[in-house]
């Protein structure tokens, strides 16, 4: 898994200097994300300011709050899709910084969290490298676990996607 990271970043690097061009706010995007979950993050934009994310990926660890299931340890497949509103006036700096909300859902299975569905609140910042066709981005989403039992969690995490021409 390690080597898949580092071989991923790389990758990415080599991409980044390679093509000079600005492409963050549309389009779509593919990336990894880590922390909770650590996957793949892919990002479809559909306005100037509107946007749907996805995550793919395995959650290792159990929720940061509480969750009254059984979680016993292992990991679990995680998916969630989200509708974003980006603020790109937010933060006023020479580098582009929007701050990000939405709402969304997510759906665990394995750890104890079968077939367990969540609505998620998401709040983020991005960063839009001049010149790049890449985003970074650090997002914190309050999770409110409705099935199998109602609980309160929390995923984070920090990625980086290439978005396509």
């Amino acid at each position: 898994m390690k080597n898949f990271l580092i071989g991923s970043i790389v990758l990415f690097l080599m991409i980044i200097l390679t093509k000079p061009v600005e492409a963050q706010d549309h389009g779509f995007g593919l990336g990894i994300v880590l922390g909770e979950p650590t996957g793949l993050s892919a990002k479809l934009w559909t306005s100037k300011i509107n946007a749907f994310d996805f995550g793919l990926g395995l959650g290792l660890g159990g929720d940061r709050i509480k969750y009254k299931g059984n979680y016993n340890e292992e990991g679990r497949v995680h998916f969630h899709m989200d509708y974003l509103w980006h603020a790109f006036n937010a933060i006023s700096s020479t580098e582009r910084f929007p701050l990000y909300y939405g709402i969304g859902g997510r759906f665990n299975s394995g750890g104890g969290y079968d077939d367990s569905f969540g609505i998620r609140g998401v709040f983020g910042i991005a960063w839009f490298p001049h010149n790049t066709p890449i985003d970074v981005f650090l997002e914190l989403v309050p999770v409110f676990q409705v099935t199998p039992e109602t609980g309160f969690g929390i995923d984070a995490g920090l990625g980086i996607r290439y978005f396509f021409q």
